[in-house]
């Protein structure tokens, strides 16, 4: 059966508890042993400051900036090739042409002497492009340097191109020589 609201709220006030006189005291005394006092970090903090600006001075000082243009690194230059994809294709091509052309001679006791002279004049352009290499190296990229450049590799081609001609003439005029001999 339902109660009234009435009613529970009067028994509740008949059974309720009175607090002891010393009640409030008691429980402000144990608030206090709860809570304590907060220590103070003022030193700390003010050591860590000194250290922080410390750190900062140091290496303000002992690392000086940098300019921005010297932090921009310019590849290094060590042969036509890396100058550009065209110039490492033109590079090739001659020196895949040159090594060819070498490779396909053939020395003999009737040649030696025109082999020779040629292989001195082509060694001779080749120190002279190993000096354009370093010059190109040494002083960037310029006009001048890689038109001499790719210049120096169309003669020693040349060079080789002519050397085989003379080898051929050469070789046919030993032939006609050993015909009209033989006839």
């Amino acid at each position: 059966m339902p109660k009234d609201i009435r009613e529970i709220i009067r028994d509740a006030q008949i059974n309720s508890k009175e607090l002891k006189e010393n009640h409030k005291q008691r429980f402000e005394q144990r608030l206090q042993k709860l809570h304590k006092p907060k220590k103070n970090y003022f030193f700390l903090k003010i050591a860590a400051s000194l250290v922080v600006l410390i750190s900062v001075g140091y290496f303000s000082f002992f690392n000086k900036p940098v300019d921005i243009e010297q932090q921009v690194v310019e590849p290094k230059i060590t042969n036509l090739s890396s100058v550009s994809p065209e110039m490492q294709k033109i590079e090739n091509y001659y020196l895949t042409a040159i090594n060819y052309e070498i490779a396909g001679l053939e020395e003999t006791p009737e040649n030696e002497k025109i082999l020779e002279d040629y292989l001195d004049k082509i060694g001779k352009l080749d120190a002279d492009y190993k000096r354009l290499n370093k010059e190109l190296s040494e002083n960037g990229i310029n006009e001048k340097i890689v038109n001499n450049m790719i210049t120096n590799l169309q003669l020693r081609l040349q060079l080789l191109l002519q050397l085989k001609d003379q080898l051929s003439e050469l070789r046919t005029s030993k032939a006609l020589k050993n015909e009209n001999n033989t006839i």
